[in-house]
């Protein structure tokens, strides 16, 4: 059985800085993902507010962290954890591929958020095939076509500026107002080829073989109803934890998120979080980066108080 003093789940912002700050303090060190290296970062077209680097590319970003973490040795590899067990000084992890089971004295958790869905009529039924949580992804077949942005925070405005620089025609419906920063909302609203409905209930998705509109209502006095075609969806409403696999644990709020302390310990020794996944109030890469380092720093000093 491989026996490493920090196993990291999740190779997002958070997992990587907590790798490299790991590897630093002569601990062995594993980073585990099941994806690609850079979380949510590699769906994102612009990055404006890391600091020091200007306007990147998400994908770019996250590239630049990996291969800093590979500079310094860090052990990486593709694998899903399923269970936790704790015991005591020793966490036991079991993996999903080929039944890999691990030991390490500490685990930083750091998996981050998945899209949520709206689950109204239609979603299912085109979910892949008309309707995409990711405009990097899926933005350019949609060229010169007539698209629909689902939410009305940062990453749907932002995904939203990239997508009207593609297509004919844009149309962003939200349940509130646009609610991202003012800056890149007077950006958006400025751009010839977009309509925004803000205070709308989204109702249904059409179509026969393919998607063709949205259904919405206001929630405004006047419950207005109208139909917006389009030949393509793009959700951005939110984000969901993906803690499943460590509800057993007992380290989680009602949310799903890891409840940790200043130093992201949990209330179970050994155990941290980090980055998205905890319950924080402002979900952003560079306080990501910062859990991470925190997080790492924690571990390292328990690991220590062990030896001694």
């Amino acid at each position: 059985m491989n026996k490493y003093d920090v196993v990291i789940i999740g190779s997002g912002p958070a997992g990587m800085t907590a790798a490299i700050y790991a590897v630093r303090a002569n601990m062995k060190t594993l980073l585990l993902d099941k994806l690609a290296p850079g979380g949510q970062m590699v769906n994102t077209n612009e990055i404006e507010n890391y600091t020091g680097s200007g306007t990147v590319n998400g994908a770019e970003l996250s590239m630049q962290m990996f291969e800093h973490t590979q500079e310094l040795g860090v052990e990486f590899d593709y694998k899903t954890v399923l269970e936790i067990e704790d015991k005591g000084d020793i966490k036991i992890l079991r993996c999903e591929e080929d039944d890999t089971v691990l030991e390490t004295t500490t685990v930083i958790l750091a998996t981050g958020t998945v899209p949520r869905s709206l689950e109204i009529p239609g979603e299912e039924r085109f979910a892949g095939s008309g309707i995409s949580w990711c405009a990097i992804c899926d933005g350019a077949q949609y060229r010169d076509k007539d698209v629909v942005v689902i939410g009305g925070g940062n990453s749907a405005v932002e995904e939203s500026i990239y997508l009207a620089g593609i297509v004919n025609k844009l149309t962003v419906v939200t349940m509130f107002d646009l609610t991202a920063d003012p800056k890149v909302c007077d950006k958006l609203r400025g751009m010839e080829n977009v309509t925004v409905y803000p205070y709308q209930d989204v109702l249904e998705f059409t179509g026969e073989s393919k998607l063709s509109g949205v259904s919405i209502k206001s929630t405004k006095e006047d419950a207005t109803e109208r139909h917006v075609t389009c030949d393509g969806v793009f959700e951005y409403i939110g984000l969901k934890p993906t803690s499943d696999n460590f509800a057993g644990l007992g380290i989680l709020d009602k949310f799903g998120c890891i409840i940790v302390d200043d130093e992201m310990q949990t209330s179970v020794k050994g155990i941290y979080g980090a980055g998205d996944i905890t319950n924080k109030k402002l979900r952003q890469i560079v306080t990501a980066c910062s859990d991470g380092a925190i997080a790492a720093n924690s571990a390292a000093k328990y690991v220590e108080s062990l030896r001694d």
